[in-house]
């Protein structure tokens, strides 16, 4: 019996193995058949979209705007991410041997898919490692992010990223592919690309980056939140040294180089790039507004509009980044100086910064203050009254201060802050090519993250006596006067109802004295208040105001004889286009910013036509331009070339100056030492320099520190000494061009040097200096 059954169970598997063999073939060929579907189903784009031929061609990339100097450095960049395109030519090799080392060591051989990491990935469950190939993970960065962590749909979109990658291959060259995710990749704190990681955590190029600094950037690939150097500097230490391994293993170092490379600590240059600080922030934020308005003028070739925080435009600027640095440079020396003595005035003052101000007019201010400041903002959000916003600005909270001697963590009232920044010392300067219009360096404050007001383009103040060459060129080309042509500096009086006055005006020199006869130069030198008076009731306020606004000044003009004495808001940076008119032969040029603007491919895409339009015939200019000599050599400038001192010198930072060579330029105090000006010219180069707190009732008590002569001309000076220590910038010392055949009278005989008038304490209660 035992037998027969074994006999029948032989027969039965003999008879079943065809039908095991049917069976196991048709499952594989159904599976084998519905991977395929999957897979075809899936590049169809069934499972979700697809890129099409065009997105892979143009992934969206999200590219950071870069504002590039004349000088080819990068002032700064606008972005969403901090991301900038590289190519595979600026990456050092030991970065790319080190990546393809680490990342993903067959990279050369497999087409988009490692097939013998992904068998082993498979057979291990994941447990020996991902099988991941950097085309793989570029095509994840590019087109879907971080990957689903519910199964299926993790099938979904790996197979998807097998299609993706093996179209990117055969639409890329290896090296383009690495290229390309190199500057895709997130490294934390703003940085998105190995360029702006670079800049970001060494404060360098790729293309300078060291081994060890390569095999760190590289180690971050792996997960930059885990591997932060700012958060986790011995986890990205152990990682770079597993990337050092690699590269040893692979042989691109040698065992002892990794030994001693893994042995030194990580030394970082770390600098946030944010849009509140950096080089020239007041610049960039201007730049950022002009292009707010480009943008809906200038459209892409589609008709759409540019973005410019990630269509990766390259803006190229006049700025330069030299000029630029050195303008900061000198506006911070100066201005820390000069704060220090505000504050030892401040110290006997109970109403300080204010002076000779009621108490319901320092409400006022303060009031106002606290109503445009953000804490009142939020508070209004939240639906609180008047009456309990105001209760908090008198509540103690923590807060950090800027200080000239770096940020301080204090304990004050919200009301204290707005006094104690009240006290602060502002300050704007601009230099410009006058022969181009391009501006060079532009400061617009003491410090952009606390103090965003614009005082290079956005804040006009009264310009005191810088207005008075106005009145002097409008004299010499209507009268035909020239500098050496004599007036008396007398009383004088313009009776009401004369050029618009309401009741009679009677000008008053500075210090209350009279010098009887003297020449146009001797009372611009000086800057007589008399002289000018008398020059603008010869020509008339309305002739005044027309050559004004022809030399580029925008604001609002009254037609008053006061204007003589500079009763008018200008900005710097009219002023600097204004004077720029004299030092370039009487023709005005707009004060230019933009050279050219390429979009991410290099193709230019704006380029600016200059403006320019005749002022003034090129004799008046020039005369106009010795009048201006006569300031420097022996007039409120005068310590510009002196080594002397005088009243106050010890905030004449960087003083003395002993400059030699030719310099036209012009001091200028308001009443009440509100505001003090300088504007400085050589033949190639006119500058701007403006200084004063935000509220004109905050101010020095005296003139030594207050006037144009102390607070703003070494400001210039300081600059201008940078500037020629720089001998790569060229700035000029030569002659300003003397127009042939000139027609009217320049040299003029001087008995005696007239001493520098501004180095005493003198008493003033008119616009003067």
């Amino acid at each position: 019996m035992a037998a027969k059954k074994n006999n029948n169970q032989a027969k039965i598997i003999d008879k079943d193995i065809p039908y095991y063999k049917n069976k196991f073939w048709k499952v594989f060929f159904y599976t084998l058949g519905g991977i395929l579907v999957f897979f075809l189903f899936a590049s169809w784009g069934l499972f979700g979209s697809m890129p099409s031929f065009v997105d892979l061609e143009n992934p969206d990339s999200n590219l950071a705007t870069e504002i590039i100097a004349s000088d080819g450095a990068i002032l700064g960049k606008y972005f969403e991410q901090n991301r900038s395109q590289l190519k595979y030519s600026d990456l050092p090799q030991n970065f790319v041997q080190a990546l393809v080392a680490t990342e993903d060591e067959r990279f050369y051989e497999h087409s988009g898919i490692d097939g013998r990491g992904t068998l082993r990935a498979i057979a291990s469950l994941g447990t020996s490692g991902g099988a991941s190939t950097l085309t793989q993970q570029l095509a994840k960065q590019l087109f879907h992010g971080e990957g689903s962590k519910f199964l299926p749909f993790r099938i979904v979109q790996k197979v998807k990223e097998w299609i993706i990658a093996i179209r990117l291959e055969r639409q890329y060259t290896k090296s383009e592919i690495l290229a390309m995710y190199c500057n895709v990749y997130d490294f934390g704190n703003y940085s998105v690309g190995v360029s702006s990681a670079a800049k970001t955590y060494f404060s360098k190029l790729p293309k300078d980056l060291t081994v060890d600094e390569s095999a760190m950037l590289v180690g971050m690939f792996k997960n930059s939140g885990l591997y932060n150097p700012i958060r986790n500097i011995k986890g990205v230490t152990n990682r770079r040294n597993v990337v050092l391994a690699q590269m040893a293993k692979n042989h691109i170092i040698t065992p002892s180089q990794k030994e001693k490379l893994q042995s030194e600590p990580i030394v970082l240059h770390f600098k946030l790039e944010s849009h509140r600080e950096g080089t020239a922030t007041y610049f960039r934020e201007y730049l950022r507004d002009y292009m707010k308005k480009w943008v809906e003028e200038n459209k892409k070739p589609d008709g759409s509009d540019y973005n410019v925080y990630k269509d990766g435009l390259k803006i190229y600027t006049t700025i330069d980044s030299r000029m630029q640095l050195h303008a900061e440079e000198a506006v911070s020396k100066h201005m820390a100086n000069l704060q220090e003595q505000f504050f030892i005035e401040s110290k006997t003052n109970k109403n300080a910064p204010f002076i000779n101000i009621s108490d319901v007019e320092t409400q006022r201010i303060l009031n106002q203050a606290m109503k445009s400041s953000s804490r009142w903002a939020i508070l209004k959000e939240q639906e609180k009254s008047d009456e309990e916003i105001k209760k908090t600005f008198s509540v103690k909270t923590k807060m950090t201060v800027f200080t000239w001697k770096g940020e301080k963590d204090t304990i004050m009232t919200p009301l204290d802050s707005i006094r104690y920044y009240k006290h602060f010392l502002q300050s704007g300067l601009m230099a410009m090519d006058p022969q181009t219009g391009g501006i060079k360096a532009w400061v617009g404050g003491i410090n952009y993250k606390y103090f965003q007001y614009d005082h290079v383009g956005q804040g006009a103040r009264q310009v005191g006596s810088t207005f008075k060459p106005f009145v002097y060129a409008t004299a010499i080309e209507q009268l035909g006067m020239s500098p050496c042509d004599t007036i008396v500096d007398g009383p004088f009086i313009i009776r009401k109802g004369r050029h618009h006055v309401t009741e009679d005006w009677e000008p008053r020199n500075s210090d209350n004295k009279y010098r009887g006869m003297v020449t146009l130069k001797q009372g611009l030198a000086n800057s007589i208040n008399v002289i000018s008076a008398k020059l603008i009731d010869k020509v008339g306020p309305e002739a005044v105001v027309e050559l004004a606004h022809k030399l580029g000044i925008k604001s609002d003009i009254p037609a008053q004889p006061s204007i003589a004495l500079g009763a008018v808001d200008v900005t710097v940076q009219d002023m600097v286009a204004a004077y720029s008119t004299f030092a370039n032969q009487g023709v005005y040029i707009k004060p230019q910013f933009i050279t050219r603007i390429e979009d991410k491919s290099g193709v230019v895409i704006y380029e600016p036509i200059p403006e320019s339009h005749d002022v003034l015939n090129k004799d008046v200019a020039f005369a106009v331009i010795k009048l201006l000599e006569g300031v420097t050599e022996g007039g409120s400038g005068a310590r510009l070339r002196t080594q002397g001192g005088g009243s106050g010198s010890n905030r004449w930072t960087g003083y003395p100056y002993s400059f030699t060579n030719p310099i036209a330029g012009k001091t200028g105090t308001t009443q009440n030492q509100s505001d003090g000006w300088f504007m400085g010219m050589v033949p190639n180069l006119v500058t701007g320099v403006w200084v004063g707190c935000e509220d004109r009732s905050a101010r020095f008590k005296s003139m030594a520190y207050g006037q144009g002569a102390t607070a703003a001309l070494p400001v210039w000076a300081y600059f201008m000494k940078l500037c020629y220590a720089d001998q790569n910038l060229k700035v000029s010392k030569t002659d300003f061009d003397r127009p042939p055949n000139l027609s009217i009278k320049v040299d003029c005989y001087t008995a005696r040097k007239v001493k520098d008038s501004t180095a005493v304490e003198q008493p003033t209660d008119e616009f003067e200096l």
